[in-house]
């Protein structure tokens, strides 16, 4: 990979980061319940626009894709966190709201990606 891509993977992946932490305040000033849905917003989100480059860019452009793919939406996505929130919901003891945290996120974002390729497919053919 040349080092113009890596550094424009650098770049997406902050501004990713960024983005994570603008829609992460953004959900949390209006949402004070237990459930962590900030995390599910981005992950979904995440997830979505994944589908939506991979079927718009991964054939004509694999590079681009990967850039965008590994770079802002790797920045910008996090599961890691989503798995920390099951913990910590679980250690507090609400069970129900940790399984459907972690069972709802994964599925909502298996949806997410396949909508975002048939979207992508959509506008590309």
């Amino acid at each position: 990979m040349a080092p113009g891509t890596v550094l424009v993977l650098t770049l997406l992946g902050g501004l990713g980061a960024a983005a994570r932490f603008l829609v992460d305040d953004l959900v949390n000033r209006r949402w004070h319940g237990a459930f962590p849905l900030a995390t599910l917003v981005i992950n979904v989100t995440g997830s979505l626009l994944i589908g939506l480059l991979a079927t718009s860019m991964a054939a004509d452009s694999p590079q681009a894709y990967a850039v965008g793919a590994v770079g802002f939406c790797g920045g910008y996505t996090t599961f890691s966190t989503a798995m920390v929130e099951s913990v910590r919901l679980t250690r507090e003891g609400a069970w129900r709201t940790a399984g459907l945290a972690a069972a709802g996120m994964l599925a909502l974002c298996v949806g997410a990606a396949a909508a975002g390729a048939l979207l992508g497919r959509a506008l590309s053919g």
